[in-house]
C-alpha cells in the first residue's frame, strides 16, 4: 500500500458541500430570527428567507441523492463495524493523548466507520424528519380545518425545531472535528478536491495508466 495525493471530491461534490453549508446556515440563522432569538431581520423577512432557502436545499439534495446513485458513492456513506472501536476509542480517549489517528482514508471508502454512521444517520433521519416537518407546516392552510389542528400544528413546530437543534449541533461538531489537528489540512480536500489517500497497488496503477489527472 502505498499513500498519494487522489481526486475523491469531485467539482459537483465540492459544490453541494460548499452550497449545502450556507444554505444550512442562512436556514439556522434566519429560523432563529423566526423564534424571535435574534433580531437581524424582521419576522416576515426571516419567513421568506427560510423558505426560499429551504426550497433550494431540497432542490440540492434531490440532486445529490441522484449522484449518489447515478455514480455509486452511495457505499461510501454505508456504515461498517470493522475499526469502528478503534476510531471511537481514538476521539474519546487516544485523541487527548497524541495517538496517531487509526484510520486511513482508502480510495474505495472516503469516511470513517463514525463518520459513515453520523453522515448516514443525518441523510435517512434528520434530513427527512426536518423536511416533512417544515413541508407539513407549510401546508398548514390545507389541513387546518381538521380537528385539533392548532394543537398538531405545535407538535409539528416542535419537532421542527427539535430536529433542527439535531443538525446544529451536527454542524458544531463538525466545524469541531476540523480543528482537530491541521484545521487547513481538514479543510484543502474540500477545496481543491485532492487527499492524501492509501491506494493498493492495482488502484495506483490503474490511476496511473488510466485517470492520470486525479492522482499526484
Amino acid at each position: 500500500m502505498s499513500m498519494r495525493q487522489v481526486l475523491i471530491y469531485t467539482l459537483f461534490e465540492r459544490f453541494w458541500h460548499w452550497a449545502q453549508v450556507t444554505l444550512i446556515v442562512i436556514m439556522l440563522v434566519s429560523g432563529f430570527a423566526i423564534h424571535g432569538i435574534n433580531q437581524w431581520m424582521s419576522f416576515d423577512e426571516a419567513v421568506t428567507l427560510h423558505t426560499l432557502s429551504a426550497l433550494a436545499l431540497l432542490a440540492l439534495w434531490v440532486m445529490a441523492t441522484f449522484w449518489l446513485f447515478t455514480t455509486g458513492n452511495w457505499k461510501h456513506y454505508l456504515p461498517t463495524a470493522a475499526g469502528l472501536g478503534q476510531v471511537v476509542r481514538f476521539y474519546s480517549y487516544g485523541i487527548f493523548k497524541g495517538e496517531r489517528h487509526p484510520y486511513r482514508k482508502a480510495y474505495w471508502r472516503k469516511h470513517n466507520p463514525l463518520q459513515a454512521i453520523a453522515y448516514l444517520a443525518l441523510k435517512i433521519v434528520l434530513f427527512p424528519l426536518i423536511w416533512a416537518s417544515g413541508i407539513i407546516y407549510l401546508l398548514y392552510f390545507a389541513w387546518g380545518d381538521t380537528p385539533d389542528a392548532a394543537l398538531w400544528l405545535e407538535r409539528v413546530a416542535l419537532i421542527h425545531t427539535a430536529t433542527a437543534y439535531a443538525i446544529l449541533t451536527f454542524v458544531v461538531t463538525h466545524v469541531y472535528m476540523l480543528t482537530i489537528g491541521s484545521f487547513l489540512h481538514h479543510v484543502a480536500p474540500m477545496v481543491t478536491g485532492f487527499d492524501e489517500v492509501e491506494l493498493s497497488p492495482e488502484e495506483e496503477a490503474y490511476l496511473v495508466k488510466d485517470e492520470p489527472s486525479r492522482i499526484r
